[in-house]
């Protein structure tokens, strides 16, 4: 299915302490996400820019939307190839570089995925499978820095004999 998809959200600043931005410390970063049907997000920035690290922050976001896309492109991917993947979880890790003249940019993401499949017969697959969720996952395309995958791949422990 080839198309063109359109994403809405608000996102609003709750942050006005009685003085709006009448200096740097005189406001609070708490942002309000909203999308029809779906449960606010309460965001800030991270803690070293004055946010509130009990938040999401922008960082924390592009993390997650990495990691949860090559997550769903993998599952997809598995089908496709036959794997039955019984577990997916992980780690992502990203670094972010301050440029010194108040602005950055990531300078990579390391996602740890660690799947448990059916059988021994589908590591080789289920490896191979990491490269095709890379290539689908809309996000990582859409960012300019290298999301790497470092997965651990095992097989499911068969029931014991009742």
């Amino acid at each position: 299915m080839i198309g063109e998809h359109t994403y809405r959200l608000h996102a609003s600043w709750t942050g006005d302490r009685g003085t709006g931005t009448s200096g740097y410390r005189d406001y609070d970063r708490a942002v309000t996400i909203r999308i029809d049907g779906k449960p606010d997000l309460h965001a800030s920035s991270d803690k070293p820019f004055r946010g509130d690290p009990t938040r999401w922050n922008p960082e924390d976001l592009l993390l997650a939307a990495l990691s949860e896309c090559h997550l769903l492109s993998y599952l997809h991917a598995c089908v496709q190839a036959g794997v039955v993947v019984t577990s997916y979880d992980d780690d992502a890790t990203g670094v972010m570089v301050e440029d010194g003249r108040g602005g950055g940019a990531f300078r990579e993401v390391v996602l740890h995925p660690v799947v448990t499949v059916a059988e021994t017969s589908m590591l080789e697959a289920a490896a191979a499978a990491h490269a095709q969720a890379h290539e689908w996952c809309f996000i990582a395309n859409s960012v300019n820095f290298p999301v790497r995958h470092e997965p651990t791949i095992s097989v499911a422990r068969a029931a014991a004999p009742a």
